[in-house]
């Protein structure tokens, strides 16, 4: 399969690396002068843990391929899309005239309503997914991150289609495994006033590394994505249908706490996750967008308005 990574992120990258690793070709679109700067290859710090828990650990350097633009008439089988939330709008409106015949995998954390994101792509090339994998880019430029072994997708209704089955079976093949939910648009709520619940300490803290050890913060934000919950349901998504993403937060908060706590400092993955992470803009984003909607839903989110000196748009880079 002839793969396109839409820009070089930390998701790109690491998806890139393992799917070429896999056997498919695969390049990175990137704006203008871009291939430059970033140079021929990419340092890379992995912990893979497709094939045992605690990982394997990968260091290398990894010759990529760049173009700087997109004809219609390209002969690419898939374009993964994975970027900030807040910049899905400005992709899918390069992308629109220039999907051709490729299949498009959104890979992407969203808030805004799916069907209407991608509404300028042909309906039947697109598919839906999110990844298993966190971490960033150095100041040295190096890539530090953890490739988990489950992968998730899922469809806003029905079964995948054909062009959904085969990149499900790019990734299996890949060596990962799948995770799917039918009612894609209520995972990913949920999804998204998860991470909303968690940064209202990691914001707090300074930083995602700041939560382990710190049970006393993680039920804080174990608290606050419960009070979020309704929220999720304002928009439309039975929590029933999703019982499994939600459990941490409906089991009593002083057994969830110290686990996830531990879990963030101590489980070697998810530490590289936390540790690496570096887009404090995307965490702020995210609580913004979140309490915004609450607002406009009248649903009360106590404490994620508390937590809103953190992320206010003056506070902002």
């Amino acid at each position: 399969m002839k793969i396109l990574m839409f820009g070089r992120g930390v998701i790109a990258v690491a998806y890139g690396w393992a799917l070429e690793r896999a056997g498919h070709d695969v390049e990175f679109y990137v704006r203008p002068g871009r291939a430059a700067t970033y140079g021929p290859t990419v340092d890379l710090e992995l912990i893979d843990t497709r094939r045992r828990l605690r990982g394997r650990r990968v260091a290398e350097t990894w010759p990529v391929r760049y173009r700087e633009s997109l004809e219609p008439d390209h002969d690419f089988d898939l374009i993964v899309v994975s970027v900030q939330h807040y910049s899905f709008a400005e992709a899918m409106s390069f992308l629109a005239p220039r999907v051709g015949k490729a299949t498009v995998l959104v890979f992407n954390n969203l808030w805004v309503e799916p069907s209407a994101a991608v509404g300028a792509l042909p309906a039947d090339q697109v598919t839906w997914g999110f990844p298993g994998a966190g971490g960033g880019f150095g100041d040295d430029g190096v890539l530090r991150a953890a490739l988990l072994p489950v992968v998730f997708f899922g469809t806003l209704g029905g079964p995948p289609s054909e062009r959904a089955q085969a990149v499900r079976t790019a990734f299996r093949r890949a060596g990962f495994r799948i995770q799917e939910n039918d009612d894609f648009r209520g995972w990913l709520t949920i999804h998204f006033i998860q991470n909303a619940g968690l940064h209202t300490q990691s914001l707090k803290l300074g930083s995602l590394a700041e939560l382990a050890g710190k049970p006393r913060h993680v039920r804080e934000a174990i608290l606050a994505t419960r009070e979020l919950l309704p929220l999720a349901e304002a928009r439309g998504v039975d929590l029933r249908r999703h019982r499994s993403e939600v459990l941490l937060f409906t089991v009593p908060v002083r057994l969830a706490a110290p686990v996830l706590s531990w879990v963030f400092g101590h489980v070697p993955p998810m530490r590289t996750v936390m540790e690496a992470h570096a887009n404090p803009e995307e965490l702020r984003a995210v609580c913004r967008d979140t309490l915004a909607e609450a607002r406009r839903l009248g649903v009360p989110v106590p404490r994620l308005e508390a937590a809103e000196p953190y992320f206010a748009a003056e506070q902002s880079i």
